[in-house]
């Protein structure tokens, strides 16, 4: 079985998770566009037996319905596993600018760097633009993205997300996300 069976098949476990976390119709759109997309793509004699075996490595749990029907849903092993794959994933639509910057700033304790040099690196990963030292600015629609990354890296106690339509230096910004 072949490594992108098992990673297509949590991602496909996980989409229903990521419904529930998702806020607007756009989101549940996308997600479901790709489960269609990616389901389609699962050979069916690969799926029963990557099942069986996510089964066996106990990434998933079984539950037998009365119906006679089958249930799978992730354990806890396979949700953090899921979350890693698709962490690596994460993309921000850029959008028409709505003249708002998306601004995530942050307060980590030493005791937790570890959490704030990754979240750093994975905000500038995504082009955000880091204006102060723990200050980050992005011009298009990303709170969706941000709680996730938080989530993942279990900073919200530490990390805020705010919309400000002015910032004194935006010509500056303007200019390095090329908004003109």
């Amino acid at each position: 079985m072949t490594n992108t069976t098992k990673e297509k098949i949590l991602l496909l476990l996980f989409a229903g998770v990521a419904l529930a976390f998702s806020r607007s119709s756009i989101q549940h759109y996308r997600i479901y566009k790709i489960v269609g997309r990616e389901w389609q793509k699962i050979d069916q004699k690969e799926l029963k037996q990557e099942i069986r075996n996510l089964y066996k490595s106990k990434l998933i749990k079984e539950k037998k319905n009365p119906d006679g029907s089958f249930t799978f849903t992730l354990s806890d092993k396979g949700t953090l596993k899921a979350l890693t794959y698709h962490f690596n994933e994460i993309k921000i639509e850029k959008t028409i600018w709505d003249q708002k910057w998306r601004v995530v700033f942050f307060d980590v304790p030493e005791k937790h760097r570890w959490g704030r040099d990754a979240l750093r690196k994975k905000l500038r990963e995504l082009d955000f633009y880091e204006l102060q030292k723990s200050v980050f600015v992005f011009p298009h629609e990303c709170e969706d993205e941000i709680d996730f990354i938080i989530e993942y890296y279990g900073m919200r106690n530490y990390v805020r997300y705010g919309i400000f339509e002015y910032i004194d230096n935006d010509i500056y910004l303007k200019d390095y996300f090329k908004l003109k």
